[in-house]
């Protein structure tokens, strides 16, 4: 193999937790092709882009060569699926290749997604199509693009080979790069079997990882959970705040790391609708848009569960009693911690700069009272973030023309305008306070109309133009221009409630 395709391995998954995998190899595929590389990260990881973009580099990313030092592995994990346990799920149709350190020192996961079957296939053909492949690369690119935490498609190979759904369609294998993969899900499992050794293997491990300053401390587990509970609660708010729904937000597809995982039917919110669910397959809404902090919560309270004989000084029921008790506490705790982290990204998204605790009910009511009225109305939710900036320099007509009454906004704008005037000590601080706003509030998500439009594109045609314009919109989301506005334009009424997204295995 090319040296130049050196990846720098160092697995400590595979050396550190024997029985969380299963060793495995991809399968080769008939004729292997780049359709996305993605040059920042691959710089990032101190790789060679130039080599990557070759045939050698196609080759290791649809799995016909497994570069030196890879260690494939399927891992294990549990999970609730849509609230129903099943306590072996694991890796189906991915393989974890090793972990690089980046040039930052920091140490991340690479893994294949679509390279064949493995043993957790539960009888698939551990294959991926092109469409839900690019759009995991896309959206995940958008995310990292407006500052939330996320995994990242390092490339996306064609197979040259159909996968077979209810029709066929072309196939493609993912290398997604992610801080771990560690799931609350991983924890299920071995608690589960009442493993108690490997659940504290696994719980060092992790601890090691991402929160090395909990090392040795004696309520390290409890403080495992805390900051779990704490980068879930930051990582909802940012969801929230920018309308995306995950869409299937089982057990198994929540890192510990706060990194957004697994973009299967995936949407953002246009109209804005709490209510709003997009999944083919989430028919009662269960991960509707405004279930998401909810949602998160139990998963929490998930892990706790998973948690509670390591918390536990021993397994005597006074010392159980405890445990329950200190595990309660941080899943209760979960909602103050999301509304905190939720009010300080509206402060921001409203242009307010100073704020007080004596503020918070006051700040809260003024943004909750917001987004009932972008309900209320039907307006959309990206646009009317961006247009309250231009608000903020006294230009309310393009915020207005998005209302079906334009005096509709009329009674919150003068209580927000009174608000702003609190911190502003009689100076007109309206250019400051929208440039700000504008760094925040994003002129373009990946709009969903358009994601379906550049993955058919490329899916169908085999043309990969209308993608490569979207990704380059998205990478730019605070970047208003003419050039550019097709991108910012909701979809009809119409398409948006006939729309639907489908989990793409």
């Amino acid at each position: 193999m090319d040296p130049a395709l050196t990846f720098r391995f160092d697995n400590t998954y595979a050396r550190e937790l024997p029985g969380l995998y299963v060793r495995g190899q991809p399968v080769p595929v008939a004729s292997p092709h780049l359709l996305f590389l993605n040059h920042q990260l691959a710089g990032e990881l101190g790789l060679d882009v130039a080599a990557l973009g070759r045939a050698e580099g196609a080759a290791v990313f649809a799995g016909n060569a497994v570069p030196a030092g890879a260690e494939p592995l399927a891992q294990a994990y549990a999970g609730h699926q849509f609230g129903r346990y099943s306590p072996q799920l694991g890796d189906g149709r991915a393989l974890l290749l090793g972990e690089v350190i980046d040039r930052s020192g920091r140490r991340r996961d690479m893994a294949l997604k679509g390279s064949g079957p493995t043993p957790f296939s539960r009888g698939g053909d551990g294959r991926a199509a092109t469409g839900p492949m690019l759009r995991e690369a896309l959206i995940g690119e958008a995310m990292h693009a407006l500052g939330i935490p996320t995994t990242r498609a390092l490339a996306v190979a064609a197979t040259g080979e159909p996968v077979y759904r209810e029709q066929a369609l072309p196939g493609a294998v993912l290398t997604r790069v992610a801080a771990s993969h560690l799931r609350v899900g991983t924890f299920q499992f071995f608690s589960a079997d009442d493993d108690t050794g490997s659940l504290r293997l696994l719980a060092e491990y992790t601890i090691a990882r991402h929160d090395p300053d909990l090392i040795g401390e004696p309520d390290r587990y409890l403080g495992l959970l805390r900051k779990v509970a704490e980068r879930q609660a930051a990582l909802m708010a940012l969801w929230m705040n920018v309308g995306f729904i995950h869409g299937v937000m089982n057990t198994d597809n929540m890192t510990i790391s706060g990194e957004t995982i697994d973009y299967g039917p995936c949407a953002f919110v246009e109209a804005y609708d709490p209510q709003a669910v997009f999944s083919s397959i989430d028919r009662g809404g269960r991960y509707a848009f405004g279930n998401q902090p909810l949602i998160a919560r139990w998963n929490i309270a998930r892990l706790a569960e998973a948690l509670l004989p390591l918390i536990a000084e021993d397994r005597s029921e006074p010392a159980m009693d405890k445990a329950v008790a200190q595990a309660t506490e941080v899943v209760d705790v979960f909602p103050e911690l999301y509304r905190a982290a939720l009010l300080a990204g509206h402060r921001a998204k409203l242009g307010l700069r100073r704020a007080t605790r004596d503020d918070d009910a006051t700040d809260s009511v003024l943004a909750e009272d917001w987004l009932a009225l972008l309900h209320q109305h039907g307006v959309d939710f990206t646009l009317a973030w961006r247009r309250l900036a231009d608000a903020a320099q006294h230009d309310d007509d393009r915020l207005r023309a998005l209302f079906d009454d334009p005096q509709a906004p009329d009674a919150w704008l003068a209580r927000w305008r009174a608000r702003c005037a609190l911190e502003d000590a009689g100076a007109d601080l309206g250019e400051e306070r929208a440039a700000g706003m504008r760094r925040v509030n994003p002129w373009v998500i990946p709009r969903n109309h358009l994601v379906e439009e550049a993955l058919d594109a490329a899916s169908a045609a085999d043309d990969m133009r209308p993608f490569d314009r979207l990704l380059a919109a998205v990478r730019m989301p605070y970047q208003e221009s003419q050039e550019q506005a097709r991108y910012a334009e909701p979809a009809p009424a119409s398409v948006t409630a006939r729309y639907r997204t489908f989990c793409g295995t």
